[in-house]
């Protein structure tokens, strides 16, 4: 993953923003449930489509669910069933930032996904 060097916030926020489409995919990573961590000796993981999650902080906190969509641009995951109510009675979906999500099952039908799962730190 790239590093940040300036511990300034604004210089931060300017690095994501300004991070090219392979940087932006280690800042899709979240956090493996307890038994996915002991079974592949990792502790994160990045989030696809597919996998199921269950959502760590705010208003969805507890939701378990399929992952519909990731939002590689920026960098949110959109989750089945996380949605809120717009003035005129229209659902649309929250997007989540995948830090404030747990990967509880992962999508396996990508082989070299399954390759990248299998290499030890």
């Amino acid at each position: 993953m790239a590093r940040i060097a300036s511990i300034q916030p604004r210089k931060q926020r300017k690095f994501r923003y300004n991070a090219p489409i392979h940087v932006r995919g280690a800042f899709l990573h979240a956090t493996l449930a307890d038994d996915l961590r002991k079974k592949y000796g990792k502790r994160s993981f990045r989030v696809v489509t597919g996998d199921t999650v269950k959502v760590l902080r705010g208003e969805f906190a507890g939701t378990e669910a399929v992952v519909d969509k990731v939002d590689v641009k920026n960098t949110k995951v959109l989750v089945h069933g996380v949605a809120v109510k717009k003035a005129n009675g229209e659902d649309v979906p929250r997007p989540i930032d995948p830090s404030k999500v747990m990967i509880t099952k992962l999508n396996l039908k990508d082989a070299k996904r399954v390759a990248r799962l299998e290499v030890k730190a």
